[in-house]
C-alpha cells in the first residue's frame, strides 16, 4: 500500500494526538510541508504533544483559531496500513483512538535529532574497591547482557548517582563509548541453513515457505508436541520472508523465553534480531522503533506490544504458544494479541503462524472450519519420545499435615537424583502460602485496599497482595485480636513446597522459578540458562516453567495439584487446565537419551479433563469441549463482552449498573442478552469497588455498534470508570 502525497505549507491537516480527546484536531502544515502519517509535535494549550497527521483538515473552525504544527519528527510516517490497523483495532475493542496511538508510539526520544551519544557497557576490569553502589551498577550491566545504557538510564536503573558511574569508567570497570544514536541491526542471512529436519518437519517447513512465497494473507495453525521441532519449522518461514525482503515478527508469551530464543535466531541466521519488551532499555526501544520503521530491523522478537511497531513491510507474524493467556492485555487497551496478529496480517498481506502444542479452542475450531490451514507434527524430533503420564490418586495417600509430596512422587524424585537427572515439581501458586489465618480468632489477613487475601512471601519476609501489589512486613501478632504467635499459613505456594523439598532431599540443589523472585528479566533468563546447563537437581516452578523452556537433563515432572485449575466457573477452566498440565508435562524427556515421566497428583482421577490428559486423546478432548461450548452458545460459537464499573463508592457503581440494565434496548435489538449488574468476584481492588455486567450474543451479531448505542444513553459520573472488554478471557 502506498501513502498519499504531501500537504504543502499552510494547508489545514487533521492530527490525531495521544491525548484523551475524542476527535481529530486541525493544524496548519509547517513551512516544509508534511506527509499523511507524519509523526509531529503540535501545540495543545500551553503544552506541546505528539501526534500523527491523519488526513486533510476537518474544517468547521475559523482559520484564525487554527495553530501550526510545531515540527515534524525525523522518523518515517506511519504507513496507511498501520493507520488502518489502529483504526480497525480501535473499532473492534471499542478503544479511543488516542489510546491506540499511544500503543504505536511508545518509544522515548523519537524526536531527538540524529547525533552521537555516549553509552555505557561493562568494561574488562574490576574496581579496586567494591561498594554497594558500584556492585549495583555492575549487576545492572551484567543482567542486561551487554546492552548499552545512557548515563541517566544506568544511574536510574542502578539507583546511584552519575559520579559512581564516572568512577567505574576511570577504573575500566565500565566502558564509555561514543556511538550514533540509532544504528540498523546486523543483517540476518537466510541461507545459513538450520539443523537437519525430519521428513515430517521438512514437509511442514516447505508448506510454510510456500505460503510465505504467495505474499498474500493466510493463517496456519502449527500444532506439535513439546520437542517436536515447531520452532525450527517456523524459522524456515522466517528465512523465506527474509529472502523476499520482508520483515518478520515473532511473538513470545514470556520475557524469560527471549534469551534462549535469541540465541537460536543468532545460530540460525548469523546475527541477533531486534528485541521488544518491557525488559529492554529505553535506548534500545527507541532504536528498535526507528529501525523497524526504516527497514533496518529484519526480524523482531517481542511481547504482545510489538504488534504495534510501525513495520515498513511486514510479511510474517509468528505467535508462539498461541494459546497462552498472557497474550490478552487486561489493562488500559484490552486486546488479544493472537486476534490482533490475524487482523494486522490481513491488512498487510502477511502470513500468520499460530504455533502451540496445545492450541486454543478458537484456533482449533477455525482450523476445523477451514478458515486456517493446519499443520501437525505428531512426534518429537529424532529418537526422543513423549513422556509417560500417570495419575497419583491422593485419596489413597496418607500424608501428614502440611505435606504435599506423595510417597510415589518422592520415590520418583529419588530415582532421578540417583541417575544424575533433574526433576520438576509444578505448583501454580506464587509465594509461601495463599492464606494466613489467626488460630486464636480465625481472622484471615486481607489487603486493606482489595477484597483479597494477603499472600505470605517468606523469602522476602512480607505479605503481598497479588491484586494491587500492596506489601507489609509479616506481623508477629494478629492484626485483629493482637495475640502473638498464633498466625499460621494455610495451603502451599512454591516457597512452602521448596521448604518441604529441602527437608525431603537435603543433598539436592533446589531452584525456585517464580516471576516475583527475580529483580529483572535478565536475572530470570540467566537462572533459566543455569538450570538448563545442569545447575539444579530439583526445579520448583509456577506456570512460568511451562512456557517453552528446554532442560535437557529433566526427566521427571510432578504436578503437585492437578485439580487446581478445575475449580470455579470460568468457561475456559477445562481448556486451560488441559493446556497447562500438558505443557508442563512436555518439559520431561526432551532428548533421545532420557525418557520422561509425568506424575499428576489428583483427588479426581476420574475427572474428564484428567482422563483426557492421561490418555493423550487431544482431538477427543477438543471435540468434546467444542460440542459443550456450541450447545451453550459461548465462545468460540458465540460472542461475549464484559463491562467493568469501578468507583471508590459502591452505591455509584450499582446505580450506574442498574441504569444500564434498565436501558438495554439496543442490546436486545441485536439479540444480545445482558446479565448483571453483580459484584465482581474480587469486588474491590486498589480501594475501588467493582461491579460487572456480561453481554452474550450470537456470533454474527453486530455487538460493538450495539454496545456503543447502549452506552450513549447514560452519563458516567466523574469518579466511575467504565471499561469494555470484548472477548473477555478473565472474569475476576
Amino acid at each position: 500500500m502506498t501513502d498519499p502525497g504531501r500537504f504543502s505549507k499552510g494547508t489545514p491537516v487533521a492530527v490525531l494526538t495521544t491525548q484523551p480527546i475524542d476527535r481529530l484536531l486541525d493544524y496548519f502544515a509547517p513551512d516544509e510541508g508534511c506527509a499523511e502519517g507524519a509523526v509531529v509535535e503540535v501545540p495543545l494549550g500551553p503544552r506541546k504533544v505528539p501526534g500523527v497527521v491523519w488526513g486533510p483538515g476537518q474544517g468547521g473552525f475559523e482559520s484564525s483559531r487554527i495553530r501550526g504544527i510545531s515540527r515534524v519528527l525525523d522518523v518515517p510516517p506511519l504507513r496507511a496500513e498501520m493507520r488502518e490497523f489502529l483504526g480497525r483495532a480501535a473499532d473492534y475493542t471499542l478503544t479511543p483512538m488516542p489510546a491506540m496511538l499511544r500503543l504505536a508510539t511508545r518509544a522515548p526520544g523519537l524526536g531527538d535529532p540524529p547525533s552521537m551519544r555516549r553509552v555505557y557497557r561493562r568494561g574488562d576490569a574490576d574496581p579496586d574497591r567494591m561498594t554497594d553502589a558500584r556492585r549495583r551498577v555492575l549487576e545492572v550491566l551484567e543482567d542486561h547482557g551487554g546492552l548499552a545504557f545512557t548515563l541517566s538510564e544506568l544511574a536510574a536503573t542502578a539507583g546511584v548517582s552519575t559520579s559512581v558511574i564516572g568512577g567505574l569508567v576511570r577504573q575500566g570497570a565500565v566502558r564509555e563509548e561514543a556511538t550514533p544514536r540509532d544504528l540498523p541491526y546486523p543483517r540476518l542471512d537466510p541461507e545459513r541453513g538450520g539443523v537437519p529436519l525430519s521428513e515430517a518437519q521438512a514437509a511442514a517447513a516447505a508448506a510454510l515457505r510456500a505460503a510465505v512465497a504467495r505474499t498474500t494473507y493466510a493463517t496456519t495453525k502449527l500444532k506439535g508436541e513439546s520437542g517436536s521441532g515447531k520452532t525450527e519449522v517456523y524459522l524456515g518461514a522466517v528465512a523465506e520472508t527474509l529472502r523476499r525482503g520482508r520483515q518478520a515478527l515473532v511473538l513470545l508469551p514470556e520475557i524469560a523465553l527471549t534469551g534462549e530464543f535469541l540465541d537460536r535466531i543468532e545460530a540460525r541466521f548469523g546475527a541477533r534480531p531486534a528485541e521488544w519488551h518491557s525488559g529492554v532499555t529505553m535506548t534500545e526501544r527507541r532504536r528498535a522503533w526507528k529501525m523497524v520503521a526504516e527497514g533496518g530491523a529484519q526480524v523482531v522478537v517481542g511481547a504482545r506490544s510489538a504488534l504495534f511497531l510501525p513495520f515498513r513491510d511486514l510479511g510474517l507474524i509468528v505467535v508462539d504458544e498461541e494459546h497462552d493467556s498472557s497474550y490478552k492485555q487486561e489493562d488500559m487497551v484490552l486486546y488479544n494479541a493472537r486476534d490482533m496478529a490475524v487482523l494486522r496480517a490481513s491488512i498487510c498481506d502477511a502470513q500468520v503462524v499460530l504455533a502451540s502444542a496445545t492450541p486454543s479452542l478458537e484456533s482449533w475450531v477455525n482450523a476445523e472450519a477451514g478458515k486456517y490451514a493446519r499443520l501437525d507434527l505428531e512426534a518429537r524430533f529424532g529418537a526422543a519420545e513423549l513422556p509417560e503420564m500417570h495419575a497419583i490418586d491422593m485419596r489413597d495417600e496418607k500424608l501428614p499435615a502440611s505435606r504435599w509430596i506423595s510417597g510415589g512422587l518422592r520415590r520418583a524424585v529419588d530415582a532421578r537424583l540417583a541417575a544424575g537427572e533433574q526433576a520438576l515439581l509444578f505448583l501454580n501458586r506464587r509465594g509461601y502460602a495463599p492464606v494466613t489465618v489467626c488460630r486464636a480468632c480465625g481472622h484471615q489477613i486481607g489487603c486493606d485496599h482489595c477484597d483479597a487475601r494477603m499472600v505470605e512471601h517468606r523469602f522476602r519476609k512480607r505479605l503481598i497482595c497479588h491484586q494491587c501489589g500492596e506489601t507489609r512486613p509479616m506481623p508477629e501478632a494478629c492484626p485483629k485480636c493482637g495475640v502473638e504467635g498464633r498466625l499460621a499459613p494455610v495451603g502451599p505456594g512454591v516457597e512452602r513446597l521448596a521448604e518441604e523439598v529441602v527437608g525431603l532431599f537435603p543433598e539436592a540443589r533446589v531452584a525456585v522459578l517464580s516471576s516475583d523472585l527475580f529483580g529483572s528479566a535478565r536475572a530470570l533468563k540467566a537462572r533459566i540458562r543455569e538450570i538448563a546447563e545442569g545447575g539444579a537437581d530439583i526445579v520448583i516452578g509456577t506456570q512460568l516453567v511451562a512456557k517453552g523452556h528446554n532442560f535437557p537433563l529433566l526427566t521427571l515432572v510432578g504436578v503437585i495439584d492437578a485439580d487446581l485449575g478445575l475449580q470455579g466457573t470460568d468457561l475456559r477452566a477445562a481448556e486451560r487446565t488441559f493446556q497447562l498440565v500438558r505443557q508442563v508435562a512436555g518439559r520431561a524427556g526432551r532428548t533421545a537419551e532420557r525418557k520422561g515421566v509425568a506424575l499428576l497428583q489428583t483427588y479426581q482421577p476420574e475427572h474428564p479433563v484428567i482422563r483426557a490428559i492421561l490418555s493423550g486423546d487431544e482431538e477427543g478432548f477438543w471435540r468434546t469441549e467444542a460440542a459443550e461450548r456450541q450447545v451453550a452458545a459461548v465462545p468460540p460459537f458465540g460472542r461475549m463482552a464484559g463491562i467493568i464499573l469501578s468507583s471508590p463508592e459502591l452505591a455509584e457503581v450499582f446505580d450506574l449498573g442498574n441504569a444500564l440494565a434498565r436501558c438495554d434496548g439496543p442490546l436486545r435489538a441485536v439479540g444480545a442478552q445482558l446479565f448483571g449488574p453483580a459484584p465482581a468476584p474480587i469486588a474491590r481492588v486498589r480501594g475501588r469497588h467493582r461491579v460487572r455486567l456480561l453481554i452474550k450474543a450470537d456470533k454474527s451479531a453486530p455487538l460493538q455498534a450495539a454496545i456503543l448505542r447502549w452506552l450513549e444513553q447514560v452519563r458516567v459520573p466523574p469518579r466511575v470508570r467504565l471499561t469494555v472488554d470484548i472477548d473477555p478471557q478473565s472474569f475476576y
